[in-house]
């Protein structure tokens, strides 16, 4: 269908190597994007590449450090000299620390928050010019159920993805005049490796994700293909700083 072909765009994802940001990838490849996978892991950068393109689709790695400027400007650079074009952004890239908050040192504060909000402000930065030339845009920011919810281990996480939504917001009242929307995708409680590493730091978490959650399973990285084919696509031209939840029905529980 017209309104879901992604043909002759080029998309890139940040963080696009593993988890929900090659769940993504490989949906907006399959839909006819071209995919450039930036990480800074030059290895799962390189498999990443190899099973897009397996998949039928074509695709690049170009490294990036998403905390730093100059890199995030080259990342727009390199995608356009390499490909022509830049369309999509995809804003995946984080981390998380998980303490209550009065164990968390300064500096664990700025390393998540720079990872997961700062560095979707450098990006989008360095993108909107881009986009702006060529008459068109797509930003899909990931925040988290974090971003509704609090948790006690997760003070500066939820901080992070909480600013990234209302960040999305900003960006989408400011860049609507370009042709550029900007939306968040939610994601509830995923089967990543971020997530595993939760499993083992926190006691009865995975029976408790299971209980609550209406689909009565943790989601995987695929179920993300849909969602961001939708919002690269010209079927959400007029959708802009949404917040959509992919978690399995856990948030309508309240």
């Amino acid at each position: 269908m017209e309104l879901f072909d992604l043909s002759g765009r080029v998309a890139v994802v940040t963080g696009g190597n593993g988890g929900i940001g090659l769940g993504m990838a490989l949906g907006m490849a399959r839909a006819g994007a071209t995919i450039v996978v930036a990480g800074r892991d030059a290895a799962k950068n390189a498999a990443a590449v190899k099973q897009i393109q397996e998949a039928g689709a074509k695709a690049s790695a170009i490294p990036v450090d998403v905390l730093k400027e100059d890199s995030c400007r080259a990342l727009v650079a390199d995608t356009v000299k390499t490909h022509g074009r830049l369309d999509i952004l995809v804003n995946n890239a984080g981390v998380n620390i998980r303490k209550q908050p009065e164990q968390y040192t300064l500096a664990e504060w700025h390393t998540v928050m720079d990872s997961n909000l700062t560095s979707a402000f450098l990006c989008s930065h360095a993108a909107y010019p881009e986009m702006k030339k060529g008459g068109v845009g797509k930003i899909i920011n990931i925040g988290s159920m974090m971003s509704i919810f609090g948790a006690p281990f997760a003070t500066a996480y939820a901080a992070s993805k909480g600013g990234m939504v209302q960040m999305t917001k900003a960006m989408a009242t400011a860049w609507a005049k370009d042709n550029i929307q900007v939306n968040a995708i939610l994601p509830g409680w995923i089967d990543t490796a971020l997530t595993r590493r939760a499993r083992e730091q926190i006691q009865g978490l995975h029976d408790n994700v299971l209980k609550r959650t209406p689909a009565g399973r943790w989601g995987e990285p695929s179920d993300f293909a849909g969602i961001a084919v939708f919002l690269a696509a010209a079927a959400s031209d007029f959708v802009t700083g949404a917040a959509i939840t992919v978690d399995g029905g856990y948030s309508v529980l309240g």
